[in-house]
């Protein structure tokens, strides 16, 4: 049987992945350690997330290792060797707050955990495509840089700037601060690429917005859409950081993200590097997902500001889809935020409001 492995297989990307590639027939091998509980408190457990796929995912086999353990995991690629035919490596530290409290913690995962899987795959499968979920920090604060305008809700990029089209893949990404999270990121993410251009591997690096969906464990670290729609459920007060709460993002819904993961898997290539996120059909600011949440719950958000924003973060991000839907012209956007924020209030009144 084929086999997929996936790390962080308990997160929003990796529990949406195991169900995907499960559902076509594959062997699913999930690999989560509950790291996300050590980083941000027993809010963030994922393991109900894990024991809901224990119990719903025919044949998933879930090993609790660390991902920078190399002797454990090359011992699990061993064990199942040339019949990997997929790796998705979702597993991370992923907050630029965190990073910065525990710097060695943070690069292990994020860089050294990653090279541990690269050269595991090289040894036992180096056939198999690794997909490998970067970030738009890898950019660090470049798209600051843009010549944004202020609207009454929102920053944006006028056109005829080509950024007004999104974020591209030729952004540099020297020359900026990137907080140490964007930092291992990059060392992980130019890892993928060189694993696939130097050994031709089938390499990829997703470099996402916001990732998002019904089953994130959303905190105040991470996770801003899901952590946003819980405040407004349960009455629990929300911080706007900076910038007027006019910051934008695009949003993408993780089962968005997971069919362009299966069209790489589909046709693979090496060492490519493709930007990823909900792009112009799919982004808000904060004070217009603020008012979207108190739309759909009927609820008023109990939420404070303050002037300072996050070191390093992003005024105006979204992302330029157009080479992935060129390299993939089948795969397109298909949860728009009014339709993720809807999901995640529809799907988590026992998680939130019942706990």
């Amino acid at each position: 049987m084929s086999v997929a492995v996936i790390t962080g297989s308990a997160g929003l990307i990796g529990s949406e992945a195991v169900r995907f590639f499960a559902g076509l027939g594959m062997q699913v091998v999930g690999i989560d350690n509950d790291m996300r509980q050590f980083f941000f408190g027993p809010e963030a457990s994922t393991r109900w997330n894990q024991q809901r796929l224990e119990r719903s995912v025919p044949g998933y086999v879930h090993h609790d290792l660390d991902i920078r353990d190399f002797p454990a995991i090359e011992r699990l690629f061993s064990q199942y060797g040339s019949e990997i035919s997929l790796i998705v490596h979702t597993a991370a530290q992923p907050s630029h707050d965190w990073a910065a409290r525990d710097p060695f913690s943070d690069f292990s995962v994020n860089a050294t955990g990653t090279l541990n899987l690269l050269e595991a795959a090289r040894q036992h499968c180096p056939q198999a495509p690794f997909i490998f979920t970067s970030t738009n920090k890898v950019y660090g604060d470049t798209p600051n840089r843009l010549p944004l305008i202020e609207r009454e809700t929102r920053w944006d990029v006028e056109a005829p700037h080509p950024a007004a089209q999104g974020i591209d893949e030729h952004m540099s990404i020297d020359q900026s601060k990137h907080s140490l999270f964007g930092a291992s990121k990059v060392a992980a993410d130019v890892l993928v690429q060189e694993y696939g251009r130097y050994f031709d591997m089938p390499t990829v690096c997703f470099r996402g917005g916001c990732l998002t969906g019904p089953s994130h464990s959303g905190t105040q670290l991470h996770g801003f859409l899901a952590y946003l729609m819980k405040c407004t459920m349960t009455g629990q007060p929300y911080t706007v950081f900076g910038y007027k709460g006019k910051q934008v993002r695009d949003n993408i819904h993780s089962a968005d993200l997971i069919a362009a993961f299966y069209e790489f898997y589909q046709r693979p290539r090496a060492g490519e590097v493709y930007n990823i996120g909900g792009g112009l059909e799919s982004n808000c600011s904060m004070l217009e997902a603020i008012a979207l949440c108190e739309e759909i719950t009927g609820r008023p958000l109990t939420h404070s500001y303050v002037d300072d924003n996050r070191s390093g973060d992003h005024i105006w991000y979204v992302s330029d889809l157009r080479k992935f839907k060129a390299h993939y012209p089948g795969w397109g956007i298909s949860y728009d935020v009014p339709r993720i924020l809807q999901e995640m209030h529809a799907l988590n009144q026992d998680r939130w409001v019942g706990a």
